[in-house]
């Protein structure tokens, strides 16, 4: 599991992305949570398993273990608890929570993230990658967004397509004034300056 992550107490530039995660709302849909369950959970990418840990529950915390290393370092096998939390929803049930095992943090989340150890985003001074785009990137995401929901595809290129069968004509005429709104917001100012378009 090494080398995601650089570790707790270093100044990380780095987003959540980049971080194996562990969504503790994933296995309360998937009935994991429940005491005296055992499984394993892996990530991949593609179709290649590129990280795995074995879980055991037990009432109020979930047992993890795992090897991982650091660099070159030799494979470290380590095991340790996360503790539970359950709060209750508005409309019946119960929602559980993830209590960041890192020493002094403790803090109630429902993401962890593995940088060595299983630990939330504040110990890992980690960023949304949201929280890295520029402006010019939301708007361009946001033309995409709307490209897709007319049923056509991310590529800038193309033309917007046409109304989706069962949508309003208001709703879809709003949509594509957006889309060309953002679209024309995507562009960087600089580049902008630099073909000949008046800012």
């Amino acid at each position: 599991m090494g080398g995601y992550g650089r570790g707790r107490h270093g100044i990380s530039k780095e987003t959540t992305s980049n971080y194996l995660q562990l969504d503790v709302r994933r296995w309360q849909r998937a009935g994991l949570l429940e005491p005296g369950r055992s499984f394993s959970w892996q990530w991949l990418r593609g179709a290649e398993v590129v990280a795995a840990l074995n879980v055991r529950t037990e009432p109020r915390r979930a047992i993890l273990t795992y090897k991982h290393r650091r660099n070159a370092a030799d494979w470290q096998s380590v095991e340790y608890p996360v503790w539970l939390e359950w709060t209750p929803c508005n409309y019946r049930g119960r929602r559980g929570w993830f209590l960041c095992p890192a020493n002094g943090c403790g803090r109630r989340v429902a993401i962890l993230y593995c940088g060595g150890i299983f630990a939330c985003r504040h110990c890992y001074r980690l960023a949304y990658d949201s929280q890295r785009e520029t402006d010019n990137d939301r708007a361009l995401h946001r033309a995409q967004t709307i490209r897709i929901k007319l049923g056509g595809t991310a590529n800038m290129m193309t033309h917007v397509p046409w109304k989706p069968k069962g949508m309003h004509w208001r709703t879809y005429e709003r949509l594509v004034n957006e889309a060309e709104e953002a679209a024309a917001h995507s562009w960087p100012p600089s580049l902008l300056k630099r073909i000949g378009v008046r800012l």
